[in-house]
């Protein structure tokens, strides 16, 4: 934590969970706001259904790899030079969208996207556990975690109705404004928050040591694996949402936000509880709790897609429920992984998101692809994916018990 924290936000705490938040939007806004126009896009430039997956992988991939350098960069050179060149960055890869007239400029302009957006997520992590002690920053982490949930609730619906009203190439557009507004709002109100005491020295050798620490630690692995892997089965559903929502469900562009609605209500009522329980009861009692809701939900969501053709009446609310339950786990889980080397919270974070990240590109150019024909084998996927994540919490705490009893 930096020892002068107090002097460096005078605001109201919410004021910086929003700010934090915002940019942390700025990578799953860039995936939802474009999905209800695949199918536009695709006739527009002459792209098939697979290429145009394409561009979700390649997005996501440029975000998993970057993500294993923003940490460390924030570590070496501060936190607020990283966000504010990956997002003049981003600005700029979204009008290269927008002016994009063919599958392979489209999907090169998504990969630059997807190397800039995930400094704000893994950055503002970093911000947190500068600023605020283990109780607070949980609270806090919650707080950004709700409003983080905004971004995939509006943005289905900015994106269908700037479809439906205008044309797709306003939907980047849209983009590269909220991006510009944000690198102002960066520049005037977010404070250094990485200690000159706390800076690392940034060259090759120092960083491979640091990763090599990090990615030898089981504990690391372990504990990246269960906050990261479970979001991958409700990533799934977002991924496929063309496929899911529009041809199982037989909704319109303009009636994805349903979905969208639901899930982020899901996930920002699991962060709200998380941080009402921050300080309350043991950690990891806290993750017990939620990975039993996801478990039962996707349980639920199988059964019920065995049973019954899918509809909207019913299909959407397990996998609310299942994010309701992983975003109770992901504070306290994340939190656990920035704090197992202190030094290196930059880092951790990054690597952290890289695993997730990666895993999500592997979901969404390999896995999508292969299950979106069929409900149950979505189903299926999912309930796997969140078995990989409660394995690897349950190993942890048999075999490193100690690790998630600290509640300092």
């Amino acid at each position: 934590m930096n020892p002068e924290a107090d002097r460096l936000w005078r605001g109201p705490r919410w004021a910086l969970a929003a700010l934090l938040a915002t940019l942390g939007m700025l990578g799953p806004f860039s995936i939802d706001t474009y999905l209800p126009a695949f199918s536009g896009i695709a006739a527009s430039i002459g792209a098939t259904p697979v290429e145009m997956q394409q561009t979700l992988s390649a997005y996501l991939f440029g975000f998993a790899l970057m993500n294993l350098f923003h940490g460390a960069l924030s570590d070496s050179f501060g936190r607020r030079p990283v966000v504010l060149v990956a997002v003049a960055v981003f600005a700029a890869a979204s009008v290269g969208c927008a002016l994009a007239s063919g599958i392979g400029q489209l999907v090169f302009f998504r990969t630059l996207q997807g190397l800039s957006a995930g400094a704000g997520m893994v950055v503002s992590r970093a911000v947190i556990r500068d600023m605020f002690p283990p109780a607070d920053a949980q609270r806090v982490m919650s707080q950004v975690t709700i409003y983080f949930g905004v971004a995939p609730a509006i943005a289905p619906i900015i994106g269908g109705w700037l479809f439906v009203h205008a044309d797709w190439h306003t939907i980047f557009w849209f983009l590269a404004a909220i991006a510009a507004t944000l690198w102002l709002s960066v520049w005037r109100f977010l404070p250094e928050t990485l200690h000159h005491s706390q800076k690392q020295p940034f060259e090759a050798g120092h960083l491979f040591r640091g990763y090599l620490q990090l990615g030898a630690d089981p504990r690391f692995i372990l504990l990246a694996l269960a906050s990261g892997v479970p979001f991958n089965g409700l990533f799934l559903y977002v991924l496929s949402a063309p496929a899911f929502l529009g041809g199982h469900l037989g909704l319109g562009p303009t009636e994805f936000f349903w979905f969208f609605v639901l899930t982020i209500s899901g996930i920002m009522g699991g962060a709200w509880v998380s941080g009402r329980m921050a300080g309350r009861i043991p950690r990891r009692r806290q993750v017990r709790h939620g990975f039993v809701i996801m478990f039962a939900m996707a349980s639920v969501n199988l059964i019920a897609n065995l049973l019954f053709d899918p509809h909207v009446s019913w299909a959407l609310i397990p996998i609310a429920l299942f994010a309701f339950g992983w975003s109770l786990n992901v504070p306290v889980v994340t939190l656990m992984v920035l704090d197992l080397y202190p030094a290196r919270r930059g880092m951790a974070s990054s690597l952290q998101s890289f695993v997730a990240s990666a895993a999500n590109g592997v979901v969404a150019g390999v896995i999508a692809p292969m299950v979106m024909h069929s409900t149950v084998a979505m189903a299926w996927m999912a309930l796997a994916m969140l078995g990989v994540g409660l394995g690897a919490w349950l190993w942890l705490r048999h075999r490193w018990p100690d690790t998630i009893r600290l509640e300092g």
